[in-house]
């Protein structure tokens, strides 16, 4: 299958997803998370999920995150430039739904990609080698390329894995992805389960 199709297949599964089924499924996720030895970090960057898109709830992982009183960074899509800038979330951070359904700050403390520890990835799919598909405009990629090399890209689905995803030389592989079954590694890992 092509992206595209790929694409097609992940937002049907999605669909069909009650809200309980991505509450349970969400919570399984960011419980699994807790076997990862990645708990000993200070920045991580969280998506705030989009819920009109049948994301995975990070609400779960916000609160683990919080509890361990880690530093924890969100994001603003800048659509002119399929560029993201990135925000420290603190109490009083203001966060705005975007005219396209997404949570964001709409100001705050600035944190550069090159102080990021670990970065939870969304994704819409992802293969056996870690490529993911996303939605389509690259934020992700471009982000993720100014990352440090030792920062862990975790993704999170409720699915499994796709065997393989042709992917592209701009596309950027993560080093995990959790689902609610499992927590895959993959080769380009410098974290080992």
């Amino acid at each position: 299958m092509d992206k595209s199709q790929i694409r097609k297949k992940y937002k049907e599964k999605r669909r069909l997803l009650s809200r309980n089924d991505i509450d349970s499924l969400s919570l399984e996720i960011a419980n699994l998370s807790l076997n990862m030895p990645i708990w000993d970090k200070t920045y991580y960057h969280l998506f705030l999920s989009i819920e009109g898109k049948k994301e995975v709830n990070t609400e779960y992982l916000l609160h683990i995150l919080q509890g361990k009183d880690k530093s924890v960074v969100i994001s603003r899509s800048d659509f002119k430039t399929f560029e993201m800038n990135h925000f420290l979330l603190q109490e009083n951070t203001p966060i705005k739904i975007s005219e396209i359904g997404i949570p964001e700050p709409t100001d705050g403390i600035v944190i550069e990609p090159s102080l990021l520890d670990v970065v939870f990835v969304p994704l819409l799919a992802f293969d056996d080698s870690g490529y993911r598909i996303g939605y389509g405009k690259g934020f992700y990629d471009r982000f993720l390329s100014k990352c440090r090399p030792d920062c862990i890209k975790v993704g999170l689905s409720f699915f499994e894995s796709e065997r393989q995803i042709i992917h592209e030389n701009i596309d950027f592989p993560i080093d995990h992805c959790i689902t609610p079954k499992k927590i895959y590694g993959f080769k380009n890992s410098n974290l080992y389960l």
